[in-house]
């Protein structure tokens, strides 16, 4: 399968959309709220993930899909992003629901979306554009993703069975960028198994093109991983105040 009937169905050049699943409950994190509204270094994680997303001016649109009667964006300035209650009880349902509103509103089946976690608040503007750059003219589409640093082993019944060579391992990251109709027919063929987008266009028989990323852009899982990104994110918050200074200085 191609992506050329998708190509076809478009007027005009494809756009670049951005689908930030948001209607889980991170149950792992250990927190009393959902872990994309856990506060992290002064605000809810997924605020700092659409910061980034702000931040990459070829999107056209982001949309944030919560479950309904989600109410944590009613008080919440929606610059950059829009929010649509049509999440589902897991993350192929609140994806497929996203991209249904996303074709709805005008979207064409040819356009490009990126769908990104919540919950991976340290990704940054470049490397969605580096994402954008690397598969804008793919014939799948692909996903950011970094090569396994750390010898992987096999288990059984918790004793290591073998070691894997871990030379052509990669952890997928996200986003994730596809065509739209594409998409959609993959994650309706793949149903509540897709655990993520690469994945359902695997079941297709189609090859997503790897593009390398950043080990910081880790999703926030577990209690730690939250005082880690808080401590990246201060880092980053002083490394700007320390540029800004020196151009004020200069200028």
């Amino acid at each position: 399968m191609t992506t050329s009937s998708a190509n076809s169905r478009n007027s005009g050049p494809p756009r670049f959309f951005a689908l930030i699943p948001c209607a889980g409950q991170g149950s792992r994190a250990g927190s009393p709220v959902p872990k994309q509204y856990q506060p992290v270094a002064g605000r809810a994680v997924v605020l700092h993930t659409l910061a980034a997303f702000a931040g990459v001016r070829r999107l056209a649109r982001t949309l944030v899909v919560v479950a309904p009667g989600d109410v944590f964006f009613k008080d919440q300035p929606s610059a950059g992003f829009e929010v649509a209650d049509c999440g589902g009880a897991t993350r192929a349902a609140s994806v497929l629901g996203g991209l249904r509103q996303l074709l709805s509103d005008g979207a064409q089946p040819g356009d490009w979306v990126l769908v990104h976690d919540a919950a991976r608040c340290l990704i940054t503007p470049e490397q969605i554009d580096q994402l954008m750059d690397a598969c804008s003219d793919d014939e799948v589409g692909g996903l950011l993703a970094h090569k396994l640093p750390d010898t992987l082993k096999s288990e059984t019944a918790g004793r290591v069975r073998q070691t894997i060579d871990r030379s052509d391992k990669w952890l997928a990251q996200t986003p994730q960028m596809f065509r739209i109709g594409l998409l959609v027919q993959a994650v309706e063929q793949g149903g509540v198994a897709v655990t993520d987008e690469s994945s359902a266009m695997e079941a297709m028989g189609l090859a997503p093109r790897l593009v390398p990323g950043n080990a910081q852009n880790f999703k926030l899982t577990y209690p730690e991983d939250f005082a880690l990104a808080e401590a990246i994110l201060l880092h980053r918050a002083y490394l700007s105040a320390l540029a800004t200074k020196a151009a004020k200085k200069v200028s």
